[in-house]
C-alpha cells in the first residue's frame, strides 16, 4: 500500500469513536480506525478546515479503480438506517474517508482483500462549518 495522506480530526470525534470503538468486538476493521485515530491531526470542532471529512459530514468520493462517484453521508452505526445515501464508520471505506480533505486520496484495503483507493471531491456538508457540534 501507498504511504497514507495526513488526516485531521476533532476532539469531538475522537472522544465519540473512541466511546464507540470501546464496545465494539476485535476486527481489522476496527484496528485500522484506531490505526488511524492514533496518527491523525486532533484539532477543536472550531478549527477543523472546512474541506475535511468528519463524522456526519456529506461527502462526494471517486474509487479511483472505476471511476464510480458516489455521494454519502459518514456516519455512526446508530445512525444506519438502510438509507444507502449513509456509509458507517466502520466500513472499511467508511473509516478510510475520515479526516480526508478535498484532493487527498488513500489506499485502503476492501473487501475481499481487494485494495480500493478512494479520492475526496468534494465535502458538501460538514457539521463543524455548519456550527453543529451536537451529532
Amino acid at each position: 500500500m501507498a504511504q497514507l495522506p495526513p488526516i485531521t480530526i476533532s476532539t469531538l470525534d475522537l472522544a465519540r469513536l473512541e466511546a464507540l470503538l470501546e464496545n465494539q468486538p476485535d476486527s481489522p476493521a476496527l484496528r485500522r480506525l484506531e490505526d488511524e485515530l492514533d496518527r491523525a491531526h486532533v484539532v477543536e470542532p472550531n478549527a477543523v478546515p472546512d474541506n475535511i471529512v468528519t463524522m456526519n459530514s456529506t461527502i462526494r468520493f471517486t474509487m479511483d479503480n472505476t471511476n464510480d462517484t458516489f455521494t454519502k453521508t459518514l456516519s455512526y452505526p446508530r445512525d444506519m438506517d438502510g438509507a444507502k445515501d449513509k456509509i458507517s464508520v466502520l466500513a472499511p471505506i467508511g473509516s478510510a474517508l475520515l479526516g480526508l480533505a478535498v484532493g487527498q486520496s488513500i489506499e485502503w484495503p476492501g473487501p475481499n482483500g481487494k485494495t480500493l483507493q478512494v479520492t475526496i471531491t468534494a465535502v458538501d456538508y460538514q457539521p463543524e462549518r455548519a456550527g453543529d457540534y451536537q451529532s
